[in-house]
């Protein structure tokens, strides 16, 4: 969220301070956890259809609703959620493979 915030313009972050963050990225987390796999089951057809490019949409919903429910975080427009959402799904993939034993 901090390297789309940088470079997405449109793409608002208003944590100024690291428990802001923090609660952001919990939330981000959860909505991860427990929303993720249920679109992932909804949108499964379109998910193979699209050879995996469908999983961008569930990211880009799982975004727009922590948009929705975070005052600090604010998300203008769907370029800017494209964007955000990329920037996010490489840098969330590059975590996995990073940490992965």
């Amino acid at each position: 969220l901090f390297v789309a915030d940088k470079y997405v313009s449109g793409f608002v972050l208003a944590a100024n301070d690291l428990k802001t963050f923090a609660i952001i990225a919990l939330i981000l987390t959860a909505l991860n956890f427990i929303l993720k796999p249920i679109l992932k089951l909804l949108l499964g057809p379109i998910i193979i259809l699209t050879l995996g490019l469908g999983a961008i949409l569930v990211n880009a919903v799982i975004l727009k609703v922590l948009d929705f429910l975070s005052p600090a975080l604010t998300i203008q427009g769907l370029v800017a959620l494209l964007y955000a959402t990329i920037i996010v799904s490489i840098i969330n993939v590059l975590f996995h493979f990073l940490t992965r034993k």
